[in-house]
């Protein structure tokens, strides 16, 4: 199961497993924004190379016109994953 929805402070949340399975609702979610955005992973189980792939493609967009995603609240295990994938180079992490 995965869940994407908008908080009232204007942070995505992401919740369950983001997978292959959900890249067509989170590239509608993640192509939409058009400013920096907090992103909440704090009930993040798992995340896939294809999830990678979307907020990868995200940020690169963002940045070209000068804005960012911040990646907050990442468990232990998928902070391994950004760190292994060099993306904490790429992305503002807390």
């Amino acid at each position: 199961m995965f869940e994407i929805s908008h908080g009232a402070d204007g942070q995505i949340r992401l919740e369950g497993r983001f997978d292959a399975s959900q890249t067509d609702r989170a590239r509608g979610v993640f192509g939409a924004l058009s400013a920096s955005c907090t992103v909440d992973f704090s009930g993040l189980d798992y995340i896939s190379s294809a999830g990678l792939g979307i907020l990868l493609g995200a940020q690169k967009r963002l940045s070209e016109e000068g804005h960012r995603l911040k990646l907050v609240n990442m468990n232990r295990h998928i902070r391994d994953i950004f760190h292994i994938a060099g993306f904490d180079l790429v992305f503002e992490i807390e």
